[in-house]
């Protein structure tokens, strides 16, 4: 596999567009973060780190709204590729849908949102946006 973080989000996607409630992902520590940074926005109701396999799988339960049956997650989509990286600085951080998203971003610091990341003053790789 060459872009396991598009796997990922290509995983949850899918899960979404047939109303699955749980999704389970083959685990990496750069999953695991952004797995946690959708958790902290809201975007899914909660998540379970299994290390009982070879890698480990990260098990994510997907929200959604109890009357509409609409998910949380109207539109996740990969911004830096590995044949093309998209790297950001503080300054040029991009709104997603005039800030009603967020855009994960990969720091010096760790993995965080562009609010967070305009707020502390880095930048660094652009790796999805979610809305």
């Amino acid at each position: 596999m060459t872009d396991p973080i598009a796997d990922y989000l290509t995983r949850v996607r899918n899960a979404i567009k047939a109303n699955h409630r749980i999704v389970e992902i083959p685990a990496s520590n750069i999953k695991k973060e952004i797995t946690k940074v959708l958790f902290e926005k809201g975007y899914i109701l909660n998540y379970k780190f299994e290390d009982n396999t070879i890698g480990g799988v990260i098990k994510i339960a997907l929200k959604y709204h109890p009357i509409t049956k609409l998910s949380a997650i109207n539109e996740i989509s990969r911004v830096s590729k590995p044949g093309s990286r998209q790297y950001t600085s503080s300054e040029d951080m991009p709104r997603v849908k005039n800030g009603l998203g967020i855009a994960i971003v990969t720091t010096s610091q760790g993995v965080m949102t562009d609010k967070e990341a305009k707020k502390q003053n880095v930048g660094g790789e652009l790796i999805c946006y979610v809305s």
